[in-house]
């Protein structure tokens, strides 16, 4: 009978562990962050997330957060954040087509890039901001990036869609 448990309680562990490798992506199980689940936002890091190396941000804004047409994303992270980013390579999706950017200002001092679209983007729209060439902190960590967003015509205050957790490797 210590035989089976035994085997049954190595199978489980097995079975188990490649759910937790696919959690660590978009975000995973957060226990202790401070924000609630509803305002965690999706992302993805292409290539590990690991310090001081070059990678793909694609953070994810779902369709059922759009609840305003969008004229500006900005997206502000922490002050201890010290990446650097490619304000070039920066492109937003939506709806799975890409939106043509006007502007990309990244205010280093206040710690946020803002990206204004040419056209608003409609509300319920699944949006995906590809931050492209992020040469990623010396340091391991976890690193809240906060999403608002500014509809067209309204007025100028940024509404708060949600957070994106990302972790930072030391492995």
């Amino acid at each position: 009978m210590r035989r089976l448990l035994s085997a049954f309680a190595i199978t489980g562990c097995l079975l188990a562990m490649p759910a937790v490798t696919l959690a660590q992506g978009l975000p995973g199980l957060t226990l202790f962050s401070g924000v609630k689940g509803d305002s965690q936002l999706p992302y993805r890091l292409d290539f590990g997330g690991q310090p001081n190396g070059w990678d793909r941000y694609r953070l994810r804004i779902p369709r059922n957060k759009v609840r305003v047409a969008v004229a500006q994303i900005a997206i502000s992270y922490p002050e201890y954040y010290n990446g650097e980013f490619d304000t070039k390579d920066i492109e937003v999706k939506a709806k799975g087509k890409k939106v043509a950017l006007q502007e990309v200002k990244w205010d280093k001092e206040n710690h946020v890039i803002q990206l204004f679209v040419r056209d608003p983007i409609a509300a319920g729209s699944n949006i995906e901001v590809i931050l492209s060439n992020v040469h990623n902190p010396p340091t391991g960590g976890m690193y809240y990036f906060n999403c608002s967003v500014l509809s067209p015509g309204d007025v100028p205050l940024l509404r708060y869609l949600g957070t994106w957790i990302m972790g930072i490797n030391n492995s």
